[in-house]
């Protein structure tokens, strides 16, 4: 079945091409040429792309300012930081008194006492307080230190969030460019295709065209239909990304392209230190061997001093109404199987913090200078695809002069149209990626946002 249907097709072909072919060839001399009249060709549906929708367009810098300020991984960055400072509040309390009251009624099935003595009445009542005092806790105050430490991790791990939060939000604003970029060509191309159209309806209408021009006019502007509505759906989506980045309750569209100014390049490790990431694993490393150092802290006895005034009433037989008392109690661990394999524990820690922090200045050097390269590489690649659009336009217009001419057929211009659409694309590609290059090189030195 499907063989025969493969040579129907075939014969039907060959039909056509050789009806075409006799239509074009010359008639012989001694047969009458019949008049030559237009031909009227039939003009399919006119296409009207839907006009873009619109939205707010903001700029670059107002996008990236606007997804620090309400993206709400921002906000729960901020509140970590506010809960590291509350933890750091209550370790604290290892440098304070502790105050607290007691209020308390006792009641006996009957009076206690002897030979007519109550000793003890039935009710008794019995107002207290008591004021303590750590005054030697080595453990506690090593905590306090601790819960500083982490307040700083979270401030700089609060600062690593914004980075990415803004890193994304770039990301998005350039892809909403280069699909914008995409559009422009896209409606060119369309613009381009039905001038093309135009003129081989315009020509085969008058006798002087062929319908094989005119049909394939027709199919490139049929193709340039549909890429130019793919080029409106990715411009949509990059919209719709732009505006999830930024947290706003509708797309978002750019307006105009960024200022990626590039820093020279280093000279030493400082940059390292500017990067966010790095700091904070440079804080994590701190905070783990600040840790390690004071486990020995463990071991040194444990001071408290208390201070207790009681009222009661009745007063009993042996208890006078009024009365205080003052403690102080010095713990000395003598035997605790717990606290050297904890000392162990915190000083693996201290080595695995080390580790990621050496990890993490790797890659971070070879961001950098993989970055560098690339910005290089895509500045040469743009250079290069600006010299090929342009000759490629330049042919496309030589094309188009020759076919209306009658110098070439319409197959010249449709490849010369393709050719110029393509190395369109490439070009906006190249010069999307530069951008997205450029922003990887800020970011890799720790100047971005």
């Amino acid at each position: 079945m499907r063989e025969r249907l493969l040579a129907a097709t075939a014969a039907a072909l060959a039909v056509l091409l050789a009806a075409e072919a006799r239509a074009q060839a010359p008639a012989p001399a001694d047969q009458a040429q019949p008049p030559a009249g237009p031909v009227q060709a039939s003009e399919p549906p006119r296409y009207q792309p839907a006009p873009p929708a619109s939205f707010e367009r903001v700029t670059f810098d107002e996008a990236v300012r606007r997804a620090l300020e309400r993206h709400p991984t921002v906000a729960e960055a901020t509140q970590a930081i506010l809960r590291a400072q509350a933890l750091l509040d209550q370790s604290k309390s290892v440098f304070r008194p502790t105050v607290y009251g007691n209020v308390g009624v006792v009641m006996l099935d009957a009076a206690r006492g002897f030979n007519g003595f109550e000793t003890t009445p039935r009710t008794q009542t019995s107002f207290s307080g008591t004021l303590s005092y750590p005054v030697l806790d080595a453990v506690g105050w090593a905590a306090k230190n601790a819960a500083a430490d982490q307040v700083t991790v979270a401030k700089v791990s609060a600062e690593e969030t914004r980075r990415q939060v803004a890193v994304t939000a770039a990301q998005a604003y350039l892809a909403v460019i280069a699909a914008e970029r995409q559009r422009e060509i896209a409606l060119r191309n369309l613009d381009t295709s039905s001038a093309l159209e135009e003129y081989a309806r315009q020509r085969l209408e008058a006798g002087k065209g062929s319908r094989l021009n005119h049909v394939r006019s027709t199919q490139e502007r049929g193709a340039a239909e549909l890429q130019l509505e793919l080029a409106e759906l990715l411009v949509r989506q990059a919209q719709e990304a732009l505006g999830v980045a930024v947290f706003a309750s509708a797309p978002l569209d750019a307006n105009g392209d960024p200022d990626l100014r590039l820093a020279p390049p280093p000279t030493s490790d400082a940059w390292l230190m500017q990067r966010p990431d790095v700091r904070l694993f440079s804080a994590e490393v701190d905070a783990a061997n600040r840790v390690a150092r004071d486990a020995w802290r463990a071991w040194l006895p444990t001071g408290n001093f208390s201070f207790t005034p009681l009222y009661v009433n009745p007063k009993g037989g042996f208890q006078p109404a009024k009365t205080w008392q003052a403690v102080f109690q010095l713990q000395v661990p003598i035997y605790d199987a717990t606290i050297a394999p904890a000392r162990r524990a915190k000083y693996t820690d201290l080595e695995s913090a080390r580790l990621r922090f050496e990890n993490v200045k790797v890659e971070a050097r070879a961001e950098q200078r993989l970055a560098e390269e690339t910005v290089k590489r895509r500045e040469q690649m743009v250079a290069s695809s600006r010299i090929s659009s342009d000759a490629a336009t330049e042919a496309l217009r030589i094309s188009q002069i020759a076919y209306e001419a009658g110098a070439t057929s319409n197959i010249e211009v449709v490849q010369a149209q393709q050719a110029a659409r393509n190395n369109e694309i490439a070009l906006a590609v190249s010069e999307d990626r530069l951008r997205q290059s450029r922003l990887d090189l800020l970011v890799s030195h720790g100047l971005f946002p």
